[in-house]
């Protein structure tokens, strides 16, 4: 089965954000500040590409979409930075003032999918979280766990509701385990054969609203980014329910997302 992720990194079309912005301009300035894309990226690098490294099912997509107006040393950055990871494709889409962000993305992920007629897993991911390195292949056992479920409805939701709130900086690492139900990270569909439904078509925290929703709370599959560039207004709030890791945690953030103690210690040197 065809699994395919969405990832936006810094894509800067209107709508789809809690943040807004009036125009196109706006949001560009917004999202291309040298500072904030130098802390998206020191994240994206040690955060999300790890895991993605290391996933114990390598069948799988991770399509990352920029606009053509990122500039020109963070598009080179980001090739960089993905050039050894065989799964990801970096997408390239000029900003159209008539589109919005939704649109756009579901547009992708239907011209993504190779047998629209079949079914297919996907999901959405953000460029600053990690998941866990069994991520996809716990997607997959899901896929068979709702096959019934499937046939009944044009898609389901698959929704891994324990994880980790995180901080990565000049204080190390701090995080808190939590459970929370359709979070954007951790959360993928099974899209049923001939459905145009994909993962971006309904806001992730009411999905259940329009589809059944399988949730899996047995041990934590991902790690929510807390930093200075969060979208949610609430990140601050949250942020300071953390504490600093444990060294259980700092072995599972090891064996699970492929977080090392190195990575801790490099983002309490750089800061």
């Amino acid at each position: 089965m065809q699994v395919i992720g969405l990832c936006r990194f810094s894509y800067p079309a209107l709508g789809d954000f809690q943040i807004e912005h009036n125009t196109i301009e706006d949001r560009r300035h917004h999202l291309y500040n040298p500072t904030r894309l130098a802390e998206r990226f020191r994240l994206f690098e040690t955060v999300v590409l790890p895991s993605f490294r290391a996933q114990t099912n390598e069948d799988f997509q991770l399509l990352i979409v920029v606009g053509e107006c990122l500039p020109g040393d963070a598009f080179d950055r980001l090739n960089d930075l993905t050039a050894d990871i065989r799964q990801v494709q970096i997408i390239q889409r000029a900003v159209d003032p008539n589109q919005k962000h939704r649109q756009v993305m579901k547009q992708i992920l239907q011209g993504a999918r190779l047998q629209p007629d079949q079914p297919c897993l996907q999901f959405r991911h953000d460029d600053d979280d990690g998941v866990s390195i069994d991520f996809i292949e716990r997607l997959c056992e899901a896929a068979e766990d709702g096959a019934g479920l499937v046939r009944k409805n044009q898609a389901i939701g698959i929704d891994f509701n324990n994880g980790y709130q995180a901080s990565f900086g000049p204080e190390g690492i701090q995080a808190a385990q939590v459970y929370k139900s359709l979070l954007g990270v951790g959360l993928g569909m099974l899209v049923a054969g001939g459905s145009t439904h994909t993962i971006i078509s309904f806001t992730h925290n009411r999905i259940g609203r329009f589809m059944p929703v399988i949730t899996y709370p047995d041990r934590p599959m991902w790690i929510r980014s807390l930093n200075n560039s969060n979208d949610s207004p609430r990140a601050g709030k949250q942020k300071s329910q953390l504490a600093p890791i444990t060294p259980d945690i700092e072995n599972e953030f090891a064996t699970r997302f492929a977080i090392g103690p190195d990575v801790g210690r490099r983002f309490q040197s750089t800061g």
